[in-house]
């Protein structure tokens, strides 16, 4: 009986992906391979390290990172984020405001698409009026201005939440050559 119950204290029950989850796996993806530490991984996103943590141990149980959870397991990023990613975190674009582009309106997706339409992260530091896309996390739009590769992820996930097929499409393919690429 005392031993199922240490078990039972051992094991997690997952309840869900968090939205802010998406956003740590993907700055670990934009770190390159790179060894990384929990405290400055949580003042380069700035999300607390106790969220971080409790994040990866989600993303542990959901087989997104390794048991040790340093390195993310891609091939099972790239399916969710393709396959999952709008269905558990939809979003619609709401009403106009100033921020910072994201989506098709990312420089990146600008090289296939022209469109007068802007979809936007909510913030001061914008200079750019569009539909809000809400950020997975309040402070990700600051994280994001200051790391070009995780603002092009972050983007790119947009892209697939929001986008229709021929988006999507270049979203995916940039997401699985960036999430692939090997470290430099």
């Amino acid at each position: 009986m005392r031993k199922n119950y240490y078990l039972a204290l051992r094991m997690r029950k997952h309840n869900g992906m968090r939205p802010q989850d998406v956003a740590i796996l993907l700055k670990i993806i934009a770190l390159k391979n790179k060894e990384w530490q929990l405290v400055p991984l949580a003042n380069e996103l700035k999300i607390s390290m106790s969220e971080i943590s409790e994040s990866l141990n989600r993303s542990r149980l959901a087989g997104l990172v390794d048991y040790n959870k340093k390195r993310p397991n891609k091939i099972s990023i790239l399916e969710f984020l393709e396959h999952g990613v709008k269905y558990v975190f939809p979003q619609q674009p709401g009403a106009l405001s100033r921020g910072i582009v994201t989506a098709h309106s990312h420089p990146f997706m600008r090289k296939f698409f022209k469109s007068q339409e802007n979809y936007v992260w909510p913030t001061r530091i914008g200079d750019v009026i569009g539909q809000v896309i809400e950020p997975f996390y309040e402070k990700q739009p600051q994280a994001a201005s200051e790391d070009p590769e995780f603002y092009k992820l972050l983007s790119l996930v947009d892209v697939i939440r929001v986008g229709k097929v021929r988006e999507v499409k270049i979203a995916v393919d940039e997401l699985n050559q960036m999430i692939d690429e090997p470290s430099k």
